[in-house]
């Protein structure tokens, strides 16, 4: 028996990265999974998890926008008949334009994406658990959300924003049964940080990225999905209104080396 066996778990973002990882995993230990991403090759990762040998369906949608957040809930529980976990892990990063050239549209996206539909994911995934009295919400938020030197200001304060919606999420659902918790990965090579990878690699220094945290190196898009496991699972029944990073221990310190001006 895996340790979400009989069980309907939802992830967004699931058309690469964590979120793939997380879908191939979820299955693994049983659960029926709902694969949703605003890009096509979503299909991919539904594909994937049939081939070995678990069930899943693609979902195309914004996870930003209230009507897929929705229609993703309808879909688990039209699908597979529940819905037992939800992971709201999409997000976009917005880069690292200088603050002084971001606009108050490139911050509402940003917001939009990461921190709005994180709420939204709550907001209905809970509505739908609690009269099963007991369900698993996950968001992704980031180390950069707990202090400064893990990203860009919008960003930063997006995934901020994640963590303290856990907490008060938590206490809004007071006596429900429902848990939310967040995860805060550290430097992990996914599509978003694409650019970091590439860009090291182009000068040779492949080796450097993760060297500022305690274990001196990036982490993998599957570590992070084993945290999410934890917290989808009975493992975690008393855990609630956390958020646990996942970050090689990058943020106990959050060294930073200075870009000059």
């Amino acid at each position: 028996m895996g340790r979400l066996q009989g069980r309907t778990a939802v992830i967004t973002g699931a058309a690469s990265g964590i979120g793939r990882a997380a879908s191939l995993l979820f299955a693994r230990e049983g659960a029926s999974v709902v694969c949703v991403d605003r890009a096509e090759a979503v299909a991919e990762t539904a594909d994937m998890v049939a081939k070995a040998g678990g069930k899943a369906v693609a979902m195309t949608g914004d996870a930003g926008d209230e009507a897929c957040v929705i229609a993703y809930i309808a879909r688990a529980q039209s699908e597979y008949g529940s819905l037992d976990v939800v992971w709201a892990n999409a997000g976009i990063s917005g880069g690292f334009a200088p603050l002084h050239e971001q606009t108050a549209d490139y911050w509402a996206e940003i917001l939009r994406v990461n921190l709005i539909g994180a709420f939204l994911a709550v907001k209905h995934a809970s509505a739908a658990m609690i009269p099963t009295g007991k369900g698993s919400i996950i968001c992704t938020a980031s180390v950069a959300g707990i202090r400064s030197g893990a990203g860009g200001p919008a960003y930063s304060a997006s995934k901020a924003g994640v963590i303290s919606l856990v907490q008060t999420s938590a206490n809004e659902l007071y006596g429900t049964g429902v848990r939310v918790n967040a995860i805060a990965p550290g430097l992990i090579e996914t599509g978003m940080t694409k650019p970091i990878f590439d860009g090291a690699r182009a000068r040779g220094n492949e080796d450097k990225i993760g060297q500022l945290n305690p274990l001196t190196r990036y982490g993998l898009p599957d570590e992070i999905a084993h945290a999410a496991l934890f917290l989808a699972s009975d493992d975690a029944s008393y855990v609630n209104g956390q958020t646990i990073a996942v970050d090689g221990g990058l943020s106990t310190s959050h060294p930073v080396v200075r870009r000059k001006k």
